[in-house]
């Protein structure tokens, strides 16, 4: 799969190999030369960008409700605190100190539950309502409810857009 660009200025035909084009005398361009394993896609043509209606490239896509991103990550949570999940599952959604005040709640957890004589259990987990507010752009806090076998769990969620996504810059679980 060798590739190799070279300048083309006086001779189009000093350049030949499979998937080589010509270029006028005339013209200077960068070519590209490919083999049969190269993909189609890896070619020099240019890939248009897309326009709004004003003209003006389009903004970045609207972020995702916060409601469902925090009922999610609830949920998330209280199976992390369970033992049915790991906590690098959601790493990408969190942010580091998140995701390191999750590992020792877990490691908490994983400690209780050993003690419990019900530790064999699966756990059934579901998540109820689900209250959002908006202080400011980019930023969401919501409280949801999560209720396990033995009783209900609030779990409350900063989330702030990062790179175009909602993550979690903070979670308490009562």
């Amino acid at each position: 799969m060798a590739r190799e660009a070279r300048r083309v200025d006086d001779d189009p035909h000093e350049i030949r190999g499979p998937g080589s084009t010509t270029v006028d005398q005339d013209e200077t361009a960068l070519h590209v030369e490919a083999d049969e394993s190269t993909p189609a896609a890896a070619t020099t043509t240019p890939v248009p960008r897309p326009v709004g209606a004003d003209g003006s490239a389009p903004g970045p896509p609207p972020l995702p409700d916060p409601a469902e991103t925090a009922q999610a990550l609830a949920l998330c949570v209280a199976e992390i605190l369970t033992g049915a999940r790991d906590v690098d599952s959601i790493a990408r959604w969190i942010t580091d100190d998140v995701q390191r005040h999750l590992h020792q709640r877990a490691a908490a957890a994983a400690r209780a539950r050993s003690a419990s004589p019900h530790r064999n259990r699966r756990p059934s987990i579901r998540v109820g309502s689900v209250v959002v507010s908006r202080p400011r752009d980019g930023v969401a806090e919501a409280s949801v409810v999560v209720h396990t076998r033995s009783h209900a769990r609030a779990v409350a969620i900063r989330l702030e857009e990062r790179a175009g996504r909602w993550r979690a810059t903070a979670i308490g679980m009562l």
